[in-house]
C-alpha cells in the first residue's frame, strides 16, 4: 500500500491553489516585500543630503548698508547690538535678477550708502542679495551710522582642490548647484557677470567658500568657464576681508585634477 502524498500542483480554473504551494507563494511575497522595503530604507539613507541653502523666492526685502564695487559687488550692513559679535557688519554679495551680475545696477553707487530691494539668497555662513533692477538709490547716513572700512588680511598662499561654482546658484537658487551635472547653467551665470565661487573642503570634511578673483583682484570670470564644475586645484593668496575669504589666483595656476 502506497501512503506517498500525491505530488500538488496549481490548476489556474480553481479558486484556490493547493495547500503546500500556496504556503510557498505566501512565504516568497513576504520575503520580496521584505527585501523591497530594506532596499528603499537603504536607498533614502545612501542619498546626499541636500545642503541646508535657501533662495527666497517672492519674499523682497528691503536692505540699506555701504555699497563696494571691490572684488566684486557687496553690501556691507551693520548688525543689531545683539548680532555684532566680534564684526560689526554682515557681507551681502550682489547679483542681478536672472543669469546676471549687477554691474549696470550699481554704476555710480560704489562706496555710497545706498537703499536697495532684493531677494536673499543664503548657504552657511555665506548670503547673497538677486537686486530688484532699478531699486538702488542713495541713503543719508544717521549720525554715528558710517561703516568701518574692511581690512583686508593675507592668510598667505596656499595650493587647493575644489570646484569652482556659480555663487548664485550654489547659494541657494538651485540645490544642488555644483559638479558636472550643473556645469551648463553654472556657465552662463559666470559668464553673465555672477562671481565664481572657490568651494573647498577643510580637514573636517566641510565646505568651505572662497570668493575666486584675479591675482590683482580683477574679475576671473572669462578666464575660468573652462574649468568651471571640474574638480580643479589652484595655488594663491587666501585673504579674509571681514566674515569673507577670498582667494586670489592668477588663473594660469588652475589644474585640472583627475
Amino acid at each position: 500500500m502506497n501512503t506517498q502524498e500525491p505530488e500538488e500542483f496549481y490548476v489556474g480554473y480553481l479558486p484556490k491553489a493547493p495547500r503546500g504551494i500556496a504556503g510557498a507563494v505566501r512565504r516568497a511575497i513576504a520575503g520580496l516585500l521584505a527585501i523591497a522595503a530594506v532596499a528603499a530604507v537603504a536607498l533614502v539613507f545612501g542619498q546626499h543630503r541636500f545642503a541646508a541653502s535657501y533662495f527666497e523666492f517672492g519674499n523682497v526685502r528691503e536692505f540699506e548698508g555701504e555699497l563696494i564695487e571691490t572684488p566684486f559687488p557687496h553690501l556691507l550692513v551693520r548688525r543689531d547690538e545683539a548680532a555684532k559679535l566680534a564684526l560689526p557688519f554682515m557681507t551681502y554679495a550682489l547679483v542681478g535678477e536672472g543669469k546676471h551680475g549687477v554691474a549696470a545696477e550699481i554704476a555710480g553707487f560704489g562706496g555710497r550708502r545706498v537703499k536697495l530691494r532684493g531677494t536673499l539668497i543664503h548657504r552657511d555662513d555665506t548670503s547673497m542679495i538677486e537686486v530688484v533692477t532699478g531699486s538702488i538709490s542713495t541713503a543719508s547716513a544717521a549720525q554715528g551710522e558710517s561703516l568701518p572700512g574692511p581690512t583686508l588680511e593675507t592668510l598667505g598662499e596656499q595650493t587647493l582642490a575644489g570646484e569652482i561654482v556659480d555663487s548664485k546658484c550654489y547659494l541657494g537658487v538651485m540645490n544642488p548647484g555644483h559638479t558636472k551635472p550643473h556645469r551648463e547653467c553654472a556657465s552662463l551665470c559666470i559668464r553673465g557677470g555672477i562671481p565664481p565661487l572657490f568651494v573647498v573642503k577643510d580637514a573636517e570634511g566641510q565646505s568651505v567658500n572662497l570668493w575666486l578673483v584675479s591675482d590683482t583682484g580683477e574679475p576671473v570670470n572669462q578666464l575660468v568657464l573652462d574649468f568651471v564644475a571640474e574638480p580643479v586645484q589652484i595655488t594663491g593668496q587666501v585673504k579674509r576681508s571681514g566674515d569673507q575669504l577670498y582667494l586670489y589666483a592668477n588663473p594660469q595656476t588652475i589644474r585640472q585634477r583627475k
